[in-house]
């Protein structure tokens, strides 16, 4: 009776065993979602979502049907979905009679810049709170969130002599200069910090000799990538819809925000439909594409505020 003797490749030392056939071939191919049960309860809350759906987009579908039709289509009744005889009369006339490009490009500017700015302000601002605790900071946390429920048209005389005494009237800087932090967002970009990142995980970081601007930019900010979609899209339709502030700051018409802009085809007594059907329609196109690009990280970042680990 022998003995044989199995030698052990050297790479292979201490290596992991490796599954094969029909058990490697499940590990490496990827889990197939879960189909969600077909039933009645489901179809019930299908139906209702998909009827909700409708109801909200209705308005928009006759906002843009509205801006091809002609001044009499428009006041009969009942109303049509489908305009009879489309025109583009109405683009003409309002791209012809008011700087509305220029109205777009202010508007889109101070709302880009003004969700960058808080991104920024709200991710250092979250990200100190969350993982630097100390009595200042709680202080601080609270006057942040006490200053949420007061209004902006409060505070906003005071500002508007501010931008005045700082030459920023007629100007960019004159609108971001209300728009430059939200509170909200601070409070939004601290707890997905508490619920999301785990501190064993800059703790180890900080042991291999980084240091904490590199570990907050390199860890910490790609970990609330959703967090931080989710602010930005919120920041800039609030600084995109924003109509009290802009019209203080911006008293000459090439200085005018869309929401200003807007408000000029309504009269005391009338009001142009067609035309302000058209223009707002050409407002959807930058908005709308926003969202589209950044809707998951919304509701990735929104869904993960309120998580628990």
């Amino acid at each position: 009776m022998t003995s044989e003797t199995h030698v052990i490749p050297p790479h292979r030392v201490g290596a992991e065993p490796t599954a094969t056939g029909p058990q490697a071939e499940r590990s490496v191919l990827p889990k197939r979602p879960k189909q969600r049960k077909l039933s009645l309860t489901n179809l019930a809350i299908d139906a209702v979502l998909l009827l909700f759906g409708c109801f909200m987009i209705l308005p928009l579908v006759l906002l843009v049907a509205n801006a091809f039709k002609t001044p009499a289509e428009m006041l009969a009744w009942p109303p049509t979905l489908v305009p009879h005889d489309p025109t583009i009369a109405n683009f003409t006339a309002v791209l012809s009679s008011t700087p509305l490009l220029r109205w777009i490009f202010n508007s889109l500017s101070f709302a880009l810049l003004s969700a960058l700015s808080i991104s920024v302000t709200s991710s250092i601002a979250g990200y100190l709170m969350a993982k630097f605790p100390s009595w200042t900071m709680s202080v601080l946390f609270a006057v942040i969130l006490a200053t949420a429920i007061v209004p902006f048209e409060v505070y906003m005389i005071p500002l508007y002599f501010q931008a005045q005494s700082l030459g920023l009237l007629n100007s960019l800087g004159g609108l971001l200069l209300g728009y430059l932090v939200m509170s909200f967002g601070i409070f939004l970009i601290r707890q997905n910090v508490i619920h999301s990142i785990p501190d064993e995980l800059l703790e180890a970081a900080r042991i291999d000799g980084a240091g904490e601007i590199w570990i907050f930019l390199r860890i910490v900010l790609p970990l609330l990538r959703g967090a931080l979609g989710a602010l930005f899209v919120l920041a800039f339709f609030q600084a995109w819809t924003a109509f009290a502030w802009p019209i203080i700051v911006a008293t000459t018409k090439q200085s005018y925000t869309i929401e200003v802009g807007l408000a000029l085809f309504q009269t005391g007594f009338t009001v142009d439909l067609g035309r302000l059907s058209a223009a707002s329609a050409l407002v959807l196109v930058p908005s709308v594409t926003i969202f589209i690009i950044l809707r998951r990280n919304f509701v990735q970042g929104v869904a993960s505020t309120g998580l628990k680990e």
